[in-house]
């Protein structure tokens, strides 16, 4: 079986509203495969990744709260002081919509100093039509050239050097490829 959502309308959707209720509480970035796909790039999903920064427990909460409120669930539990632990683990967590398997928003915590520089230079893209806040594109460029490399994520990061030519900055790049290899590798 396979388990990817290929209706951009559905991932769409399914990101801003889960983006919509995670800003009232916290700063956050989308990351990874989806800003590719958001930006054009034709090909399935099964999830969406999200950073947010960390939160204390009493913060973290509300914003659990409110998400299940509004009619998502944690695949992971449904309790907020589990969902939590995962989290300040460095554990990522999925969400879907109630009684809806896909698609999925997997959020985990900042845990470094790479997602901090993501989450301060973090920007909206007009291009995607989506009013979400994405990791800058030369971050993206640089976390699927130096540290994922499947052929997926290179694909995305050839995809995103031409849509986003304008904006493309080698030397932002290049600053954030030794900082994957101090931090990462």
């Amino acid at each position: 079986m396979e388990r990817q959502v290929k209706d951009r309308n559905i991932l769409d959707r399914f990101c801003e509203e889960f983006c919509a209720i995670v800003e009232k509480h916290c700063k956050y970035i989308v990351v990874s495969g989806f800003l590719a796909i958001a930006s054009g790039r034709t090909r399935g999903t099964e999830d969406i990744d999200m950073i947010i920064e960390r939160l204390d427990f009493d913060r973290f909460k509300l914003l659990f709260q409110d998400l299940i409120k509004k009619g998502f669930v944690c695949m992971q539990s449904s309790s907020a002081e589990e969902v939590y632990d995962y989290l300040k683990d460095n554990t990522s967590v999925r969400f879907t919509w109630k009684d809806k398997e896909l698609p999925e928003m997997e959020v985990k915590f900042a845990k470094d100093v790479l997602d901090e520089y993501q989450l301060k230079n973090r920007v909206k893209l007009e291009l995607t039509g989506l009013d979400v806040w994405f990791s800058n594109v030369n971050i993206n460029i640089a976390f699927k050239e130096e540290l994922l490399k499947s052929p997926k994520d290179l694909e995305d990061a050839r995809h995103l050097r031409i849509v986003y030519a304008e904006q493309v900055n080698e030397e932002e790049i290049q600053s954030i490829k030794l900082l994957i290899k101090r931090f990462r590798l």
